[in-house]
């Protein structure tokens, strides 16, 4: 197993005070929206439009669940979560059926792997200052969730899968980044593809599907894991997206394949800087 990457000393400061106060750049985000446009793969460019559309009170939420006596016990009790969620040995001797096994399912079905994600985080922050707080144990989590999620939504990895599940994201981590990447992805698979299929209300249905679960980076994870997940789904008040499924009945109906209707280089559509703001 990797070592983990930072400490997790109890007399570490919840929250260092010289970490820089992000601005809002919509500008900036736009521009590796675009970017993003072309290859949906380039992760290291929703990092950046992260940057650049920060979540304002996410250090508030930080620091008020890490003051918790149940945030501590959660940092102590999953210091790491791609660990944890990289050992499929372990992962697979937990019951049929379990959260664990949808996992291993689906992260090995696309070839992901949560210290993947991990990877390509520090080729965006390779070159940014480094802080040793509490704080960086919760800002991980925000990140190593992201594929918990897709398992527990049933949303896929396609275009609309991804927008869906950064619009079901804001509504525990209200960045303005989720919004802006899955509105303006759902209006650029509109333009690109013209069809009757509700992409827009499946972004807002997973939008209010994300009000109704708990915030999942300040859930644990290990006990979930070995739960049924239809028993999770339950727990956590998550229930079946419908937009999200009719729009790939649409599309698949004219011929389209949901995982591959814009292919790797979409053209990017005439938007307005304003209407990115």
């Amino acid at each position: 197993m990797n070592a983990i990457p930072f400490s997790v000393e109890a007399d570490l400061p919840i929250y260092d005070h010289r970490r820089p106060v992000l601005r809002t750049r919509p500008r900036k985000a736009w521009k590796h929206f675009r970017e993003l446009l072309k290859d949906k793969e380039r992760t290291d460019e929703v990092f950046r439009i992260f940057e650049a559309l920060p979540w304002r009170g996410f250090t508030a939420a930080g620091v008020k669940f890490l003051s918790s006596e149940r945030g501590q016990a959660l940092r102590a009790r999953e210091p790491y979560l791609p660990a944890i969620l990289d050992d499929h040995a372990a992962l697979r001797r937990m019951p049929a059926g379990s959260l664990a096994h949808a996992y291993c399912d689906f992260m090995e079905r696309e070839g992901l792997s949560a210290a993947g994600l991990v990877e390509e985080f520090e080729k965006f922050a390779h070159d940014k200052p480094r802080f040793q707080d509490q704080f960086l144990w919760y800002l991980n989590r925000g990140r190593d969730v992201h594929d918990l999620l897709h398992v527990l939504t049933g949303y896929g990895r396609d275009g609309l899968g991804e927008a869906c599940v950064l619009a079901f994201t804001y509504s525990q981590q209200p960045s303005p980044a989720h919004l802006f990447i899955g509105y303006m992805a759902g209006l650029n698979m509109k333009k690109t593809v013209k069809s009757s299929a509700p992409v827009l209300r499946a972004v807002r249905e997973g939008q209010k599907l994300g009000k109704a679960c708990p915030r999942l980076i300040e859930t644990s994870i290990t006990e979930l894991l070995p739960l049924p997940i239809d028993e999770v789904r339950r727990r956590l008040n998550i229930t079946p997206p419908r937009q999200y499924h009719e729009a790939h009945r649409v599309w698949r109906a004219m011929g389209i394949d949901p995982y591959d209707m814009l292919g790797k280089n979409p053209p990017v559509p005439n938007v307005d800087i304003a209407q990115a703001a």
